[in-house]
């Protein structure tokens, strides 16, 4: 089981039952089995995977994956989705370039709006879906058209070179690893801990366990659904600054197709897709799998069609062991 927040009504985090802390420390050992597991595998395959550069690589490209894949746990935990996000990525590089290229904004302030952009993003994604109850897979794959739409026209369709404006964020810190990477994995500690310790964190699990007992308790969930939604689309806007600090460019065609990958390390960490039961800590489990296993393939000369074949047999294998577990669960309840 993974790590999940404290009962609604409890007004203190209490301690969690013998059983469930046994749980979460078996899903932590098993994530981590698997991912040395893949280490081991690939550095048996490759004379240049186990080095240094192999792992700081490493590091540096996650920093916007894993950001985008802390706010997608708490969508799924309320038993929504958002396949948005890697379009609210572009855009939100998008703005942040033309403020600073063609609007002469300062840097700071070309940061907030592409911060800002992503929030609104997030934040309508969310209300359509609230105000007209409609399922979160058809309104955010209409954002993710809409969206895209946008960077095409902020950019011109055309690659915006920014340079070394925003590079500071990708920028090699402590051996090598940048100050993204540091960052992203202090959200992923932010956001585990209002998961499990606050009450904002143990009404999203609400939510997604038992919308209708959440009402019967006095707590309207719409608007912890917005907020929900938009914190996601401000994480993807933080996405979009990480990797053009990286790039040293905004591309409008940037994260297409990485919505999967997200989604995919979030339930490869254990988040339940039927919502109500998450963990930040597992799903950065599930970033590490996921860009072990494109760094592995890479390294030992797999073609892309081979690449994209066992990442999409790994997510299915994740489903299935998330949908058994499920069963499971609701066996013993029953």
């Amino acid at each position: 089981m993974s790590q999940t927040a404290t009962p609604l009504h409890a007004p203190d985090a209490a301690p969690a039952p013998r059983s469930a802390l046994k749980g979460q420390l078996g899903t932590y050992l098993g994530l981590a089995a698997v991912l040395i597991g893949m280490i081991a595998l690939f550095g048996s395959l490759s004379d240049y995977f186990l080095t240094r550069e192999t792992f700081v690589t490493i590091a540096n490209e996650i920093p916007a994956l894993a950001v985008m894949a802390v706010g997608m746990t708490f969508v799924l935990i309320i038993a929504g989705i958002d396949l948005s996000v890697g379009s609210v990525l572009a855009l939100s590089a998008a703005a942040t370039a033309a403020a600073i290229l063609q609007w002469q904004w300062s840097v700071p302030a070309a940061a907030a709006l592409g911060l800002a952009t992503g929030l609104l993003c997030g934040a309508v994604t969310g209300a359509v879906s609230v105000a007209w109850r409609l399922p979160s897979f058809i309104v955010s794959l209409g954002m993710l058209e809409a969206v895209r739409g946008g960077a095409y026209l902020v950019t011109d369709s055309r690659t915006q070179y920014v340079g070394d404006a925003i590079s500071g964020l990708a920028a090699p810190w402590i051996g090598g690893i940048s100050v993204a990477f540091l960052l992203a994995v202090v959200l992923v500690i932010i956001g585990q801990a209002v998961l499990t310790r606050t009450v904002f964190g143990r009404q999203v699990v609400g939510i997604g366990t038992n919308e209708e007992a959440m009402r019967l308790a006095g707590i309207d969930p719409r608007p912890i659904r917005i907020i929900v939604f938009a914190l996601t689309g401000l994480l993807a806007g933080l996405a979009g600054l990480m990797q053009s600090a990286r790039l040293e460019a905004a591309d409008p065609n940037a994260g297409v197709g990485i919505e999967l990958q997200v989604i995919a390390a979030v339930v490869i960490g254990g988040t339940s897709l039927m919502g109500g039961r998450g963990s930040v800590i597992t799903t950065f489990f599930g970033v590490l799998i996921i860009a072990v296993l494109e760094a592995g393939l890479a390294q030992i000369g797999a073609s892309e069609p081979s690449k994209r074949i066992i990442t999409g047999a790994v997510i299915v294998v994740a489903v299935i062991i998330d949908t058994l577990r499920q069963r499971r669960a609701d066996r013993r309840g029953h």
